[in-house]
């Protein structure tokens, strides 16, 4: 199943994310909102890089269960509670652990809190998967 990145001409090719994804047949994966828990309980209180990767991590376990990889995830919303410019390569380090290579499109977007005062962050996702497998 064809997943396509393109970078448009006139504008800016960043280094985390990618502007433009085209992705043709197959069927579509929506991940809820996941959050920096492991079984129920809170991963990182405060650090937000442990608690990227656990985000990540449980994205990873979402697309396993539903018979689709890292590299099928064409959208991602990022919730970063209390946003600040420096969390940005916090956030990259668990997105990494995940994506490796793979930029999905993306929206990052602050907000005042989460739906618990400890998470920093909430991420979901959509992925595009070649019908049968």
């Amino acid at each position: 199943m064809p997943v396509s990145c393109i970078s448009p001409e006139g504008i800016s090719t960043p280094e985390t994310f990618t502007h433009v994804i085209t992705a043709t047949g197959g069927k579509t994966v929506f991940i809820a909102g996941q959050v920096a828990e492991d079984n129920g309980w809170l991963v990182g209180a405060g650090d937000m890089v442990a608690q990227s990767r656990q985000v990540f991590a449980n994205i990873g376990r979402c697309l396993k269960a539903a018979g689709a990889r890292p590299d099928q995830v064409t959208k991602l919303t990022i919730f970063v509670a209390n946003y600040k410019r420096d969390y940005l390569p916090q956030i990259e380090a668990g997105r990494v652990s995940l994506f490796g290579d793979h930029k999905p499109t993306d929206t990052l977007v602050g907000v005042a809190a989460l739906s618990h005062s400890d998470y920093m962050l909430e991420v979901d996702a959509i992925a595009v998967v070649e019908e049968g497998r």
